[in-house]
């Protein structure tokens, strides 16, 4: 059993709408003290939406970080860490694909999503019984949403089409669970 490492201080370098960037002085197993860079997130949520023709909505966006459109699952952070991650995936789903649901979500997936540096976790959930409503998109957000088959998004996955590891994640644990 590993030895547990203790924080001693925490210095919050930087701070915006998304994470605390911090300098933490940690304690080692062997009584040496190190820094260690965390990037401290309130949380995310995210959805696989399926329509009643078992369909899923995918969302298409640029995404400026890595300079290209993607194909990935409705998804988005917490108004607060103390929001709950199914009220989240309602609103995200909502927002980003005009459609909501009444039925009770169904959890899929807890995701760590960069565990070297940074606490993020999102929580996935499976909708059913969509409803169309409509977008309610950020100023700087540009979606289009687009419905898929299952086996075209696994085949988008393995084919490189599909990168973002929240959405691989998902799809393939929503095609484990519900369809093999």
């Amino acid at each position: 059993m590993l030895k547990s490492f203790k924080q001693l201080s925490r210095k919050v370098v930087d701070k915006n709408v998304i994470f605390e960037y911090c300098k933490d002085q940690v304690e080692l197993p062997d009584g040496k003290v190190e820094e260690y860079i965390a990037c401290v997130h309130k949380g995310a949520a995210a959805v696989v939406p399926v329509l009643p023709d078992g369909r899923i909505l995918m969302v298409h966006q640029y995404r400026y970080a890595i300079d290209r459109n993607t194909v990935e699952i409705p998804a988005g952070g917490r108004d607060g860490a103390d929001e709950p991650f199914e009220i989240a995936a309602k609103r995200e789903l909502e927002e980003e694909t005009g459609y909501t649901t009444d039925e009770q979500l169904q959890h899929l997936i807890t995701i760590a999503t960069a565990i070297a540096y940074c606490n993020e976790i999102i929580e996935v959930y499976v909708a059913r019984g969509l409803r169309k409503t409509e977008q309610h998109l950020d100023p700087d957000e540009f979606i289009e949403v687009v419905p898929y088959d299952i086996e075209e998004l696994v085949d988008m996955i393995y084919e490189g089409r599909i990168q973002d590891s929240k959405t691989i994640a998902s799809i393939m644990a929503y095609y484990r669970k519900y369809l093999t």
